[in-house]
């Protein structure tokens, strides 16, 4: 194989263009789009590009936020949160709930969102997002580089209690991932992919 006309650089000391190329790299990402409700009652809806799933059993995902958001906060005050699936018809939706507002300001009314209970978690769900998982904290790690010294980056990683489908999106008894039409991260600062049915394509592994 020829050479390739390789763009190297060492993080520590900048990467050399325009916009840095780490998170469109690492893409697409899930949109942790996270409700969650303070200590007070306050409402909080907000979306995360570093988001994923971690564990089956028991089935847990995380998020990492990059400063102390009111997420965070809120999330160790009460020990619970929500996740809701982004999809195309939410996008407008989603990109308005990343605004900063106020505490006691509810990103739901920015949004047009209705907020509705959960069944076992007291922060409320997304109504209109087709996939909704409640869940109860299992840890928030500060995050911290290879030298040890901490990153201003808290990874909140929750085990999901109770799921909640939209039946649209199941067929034969299997979800059907691509139906929602999700949307995930890309790159910059806003750079978004949908995914769609005639995107996907299967491959089965050779064990």
């Amino acid at each position: 194989m020829a050479d390739r006309d390789l763009h190297y650089y060492e993080p520590k000391n900048g990467h050399g263009l325009k916009h840095d190329p780490f998170n469109a790299i690492v893409a697409p990402r899930p949109i942790g789009w996270i409700s969650s409700r303070d200590s007070k009652g306050n409402v909080n809806l907000a979306p995360y590009s570093f988001f994923n799933g971690f564990c089956y059993h028991p089935p847990i995902i995380g998020f990492s936020s990059t400063s102390r958001k009111d997420s965070v906060q809120n999330i160790e005050e009460t020990g619970e949160f929500v996740w809701n699936l982004a999809t195309m018809d939410l996008a407008k939706q989603m990109n308005a709930t990343a605004a900063h507002v106020a505490r006691d300001v509810s990103e739901f009314a920015i949004a047009g969102l209705t907020a509705v209970p959960c069944k076992l978690v007291n922060a409320p769900r997304v109504a209109e997002s087709p996939v909704s998982f409640e869940c109860k904290l299992s840890q928030i790690i500060q995050l911290q580089g290879a030298n040890g010294e901490k990153a201003q980056a808290w990874l909140t990683l929750g085990e999901v209690v109770a799921v909640h489908i939209d039946k649209a999106m199941i067929k034969d008894g299997v979800y059907q991932t691509a139906l929602a039409h999700p949307i995930v991260r890309a790159g910059r600062r806003g750079d978004y992919f949908e995914i769609r049915p005639d995107a996907m394509f299967e491959m089965v592994r050779p064990d």
